[in-house]
């Protein structure tokens, strides 16, 4: 009898990321509709590939961040719009506006640290190295509970997503 699990001709993995990825649209959706009020005291984390193909950013964030970001939509941004394919949002960076557009695809973690959720996808790094960034320090970072935002395993809400491939 074998023991290893055959390949699967059904790409479960992309699948499930591209579901995921779509909840983050939801939410960012919801808000938008909510003209860009967060309810309650909600605010996210985002982290993305700032070299992902789709992702347009200012050159000097670029520079200070050449391969991943993270942003926090709190109390000051602006300018949030969402599509089927991904967001864009103005936020303010060291007093400086900026406008940020980001694919969905390029997303490699959505934390809600006021209701300890998040979703951790896939890195799809060219390297092939899975990591993830800190806040940048857009100028609403709250660095302490950014400090505390974590994936965990003592049965939160933070789903990780990570599908190995097959050796």
């Amino acid at each position: 009898m074998n023991d290893t699990t055959p390949d699967s001709l059904i790409p479960y993995d992309e699948i499930v990321q591209e579901a995921l990825r779509a909840v983050v649209g939801r939410v960012l959706g919801q808000v938008e509709a909510a003209n860009g009020v967060l309810p309650g005291s909600h605010h996210f984390y985002i982290t993305f590939k700032t070299a992902a193909p789709g992702v347009n950013i200012p050159a000097d964030l670029k520079a200070r961040f050449p391969d991943e970001m993270t942003i926090v939509l709190q109390n000051k941004f602006w300018d949030l719009s969402v599509s089927d394919q991904g967001f864009s949002v103005g936020l303010s960076f060291n007093q400086m506006p900026a406008k940020l557009n980001i694919p969905f695809s390029a997303i490699t973690a959505f934390v809600d640290p006021a209701v300890d959720f998040g979703l951790q996808f896939q890195a799809m790094a060219d390297d092939g190295e899975d990591e993830i960034a800190g806040p940048v320090g857009n100028d609403q970072v709250d660095r302490d509970l950014a400090s505390r935002v974590v994936p965990s395993e003592d049965g939160s809400n933070v789903v990780s997503v990570d599908f190995g491939k097959k050796k």
